[in-house]
Parts: structure tokens; sequence; C-alpha cells
């Protein structure tokens, strides 16, 4: 909850941004806003100027990874003069001098206040902060070795692309569905329009508060919306696991050295758990179909000891963004837009996102 101011002052300028008949691709949208976020609100680092260029970059590792997927793709690798192998290799060099310098800056940072305050300062209370202390404590009984800067680099790399990414996935699909599901649309309005406004209801009063994390248990069907988008377009759509020992399913052993795959969007659609399963209905999440559900025939964060840590950050930032973008705008996809899955270690849209946006109240 701390997070949430964060993320509805970033929203906020994004949409204070738009204009009337603007035409965004919403993908790039939202993946440069959920990247302002992760950094700020995590990293306590203002990438706003910079998000454009490190979501490039983040772009070209990615598609150099769905590469990689393949055998040929790693033969490929090793010839470093081929143009797709020298671009991710400058992508992930731009990333990692992004990451050392967030190092670099909080070093300097902390030895600044440590000289102006005689050594009393207060350490930035943050993911990097807390990275750095304990690469930095030097307690004579730790067992446990520093962390080297790589390892610190590590650590906040993967929760700066693994934070972010899925989110914007998540709400560009959202977004998509709503647009061609306008029955649906209205009604989210409404509850919007009810919890942000003065509960009347209606396009007559589009509510001008921006809503807070007191708002999240009251905007119930905007949940419901999120949460049935992730089922459709899990952002991530599929999971692997390596078999350390050999492992019986059944009838069947499967050895040791073996990689698992378990695939989010097979259960998400599977007519066995879901009825109609390629229709969006966000109605369909009562307490009742939750609790009767079997366990991981949903699962878009994974579960089990290595579920998502970020699981809980990813729903008030998706239910907050939803509700500031709903209660202003409209979307329209473009009729030349092609809809197509990009399924690499994220579901992306292949072409994009573009829509038309029309302003819900003045």
């Amino acid at each position: 909850m701390a997070y949430s101011n964060t993320m509805t002052d970033y929203a906020t300028r994004m949409t204070d941004r738009w204009k009337d008949g603007d035409i965004v691709d919403v993908s790039d949208e939202m993946m440069r806003l959920t990247l302002g976020i992760i950094c700020k609100a995590v990293l306590n680092y203002d990438i706003e100027s910079e998000a454009r260029q490190v979501g490039k970059a983040l772009t070209t590792v990615r598609k150099y990874s769905k590469r990689l997927q393949s055998p040929i793709g790693h033969v490929l690798d090793k010839i470093p003069v081929l143009p797709a192998v020298r671009g991710a290799r400058e992508a992930k060099r731009e990333l990692d001098s992004l990451m050392y310098q967030m190092i670099a800056d909080r070093r300097r940072r902390k030895k600044e206040q440590d000289y102006n305050t005689n050594g009393k300062s207060h350490d930035e209370d943050d993911l990097l902060s807390r990275l750095m202390q304990a690469q930095d404590s030097n307690s004579p009984n730790s067992n446990q070795e520093k962390m080297s800067d790589k390892q610190v680099r590590d650590e906040v790399m993967t929760i700066f692309i693994a934070g972010h990414e899925t989110t914007a996935n998540a709400l560009t699909w959202t977004f998509y569905l709503l647009s061609q599901n306008q029955n649906i649309e209205t009604k989210l309005y409404n509850e919007i329009n009810s919890v942000l406004g003065d509960g009347s209801g209606g396009d007559d009063n589009v509510g001008n508060r921006i809503p807070t994390a007191d708002d999240i248990p009251k905007l119930q069907y905007t949940e419901k919306v999120f949460r049935e988008s992730m089922r459709l377009y899990p952002p991530v759509w599929t999971i692997g696991r390596h078999v350390e020992n050999d492992y019986s399913v059944g009838e069947y052993t499967i050895p040791a050295g073996s990689s698992i795959l378990m695939s989010q969007y097979v259960m998400h659609h599977n007519p066995k758990y879901y009825d109609q399963p390629e229709q969006f209905n966000p109605d369909r999440w009562t307490e009742e179909f939750k609790t009767h559900l079997p366990r991981f025939s949903y699962f878009p964060f994974g579960g089990g000891i290595r579920g998502c840590i970020g699981e809980p950050f990813a729903w008030i930032e998706g239910v907050l963004i939803i509700a500031i973008i709903a209660q202003k705008w409209t979307m329209r996809l473009l009729p030349s837009q092609r809809i197509k899955l990009d399924p690499a270690i994220t579901l992306r849209p292949k072409y994009g996102m573009k829509m038309k946006l029309r302003q819900r109240r003045k």
C-alpha cells in the first residue's frame, strides 16, 4: 500500500499528457508507465527521461531471448558479428550500465549523507538500499559472503524486468478486451464513477477524485476485469522447472535432468474449469467460483515456493491504473491494427496495440 501514491502519481501524469483524439500505442504507453513506477517505487530512481531508450533495450533483449529458445539460436549466439547478436549484446551493455549507475549513485549519495551528518544518516528504504546494506555488511558472526556488485545488479535487473513488463502486458490486453466488449466497459465505468464520484454512476458523473489504496476494496468489478484479462492473456504464459531427481506422476516417471513446462495459457483456456473459456466474462469471478476452482487452474503469478513475490504489488498497480485511465478515457482499437500473440518470455501483442483516445470528461 505504501507504493500506491507513486502508482497513481505516474498514471495521472501519463493520462494528463494525452489529448482527445490522440492515437497511442497502448503497449508502449503501459511499458513506459510501469517501468517508471517500478523504478521509483522499488529502486527510488526516476527513469522517466530515459524510459524510451531503456524500453527499446529491454525489447531487444526480450526478442533475442525468444531466439535463444531454439537450438540454432544458441549456435548463432556464438557468432558476435551477426547483427542480432551484436544488437542484443549492445542492449545488454546498456542495461548493465544503467544498473551499475544506480548502484554507484546510491553509494555516492550515502557517502555524502554520512559526511554531512557525521555518519548518522538513515539509509533510504527501498530494495536497492537494502541489497547494498547486505552487500556492505561486515559482521564477523556472519557466515555469508558479501554480495558483489554483479549479484546486486542481478537482483535489481530481475525486479526491473519482471516488475514492469508483466503488468504492462496485462494492462494492454485489458484495454484491448474492454474495447471489444463495450457492455463490460460500461459496467466498469459505472463502478468507477460510483466509487470516485458522488455515487450516482453514469458518464454525467465522472468523478474527479484520484483513487487511493483505500478504494481498492470498493473497486470489486475493476479487480474482476483485471483478473479475467489475465486469465485470457496471462502475462507469463508458460513456466519451466528443472527435474533434479526422478519423479513419478501417475503411471509416468519423469527422469532427472528433464525440463518441465507448465502453461498458464493452456490451463486458463481449459473448458474443464471455465465455461465458454474464450469469452471475456469478469462476472464469472464470484467468491463461490474462486473457492471451488482447483489450485493451479488459475496461476498468472506462478505458485508454490517460487510464486511471484511481486503479486500483491501487481494487483494494487493494475486496479489503480485501470481506474485512473478508465475514469478519464475511452480507447478504441484502430481498424488497421492487427492482433496476434507474441509468445516469448511474456505474452505481448506482436504488432503493438494502437488505439484512439476519447475523453470521457472535460
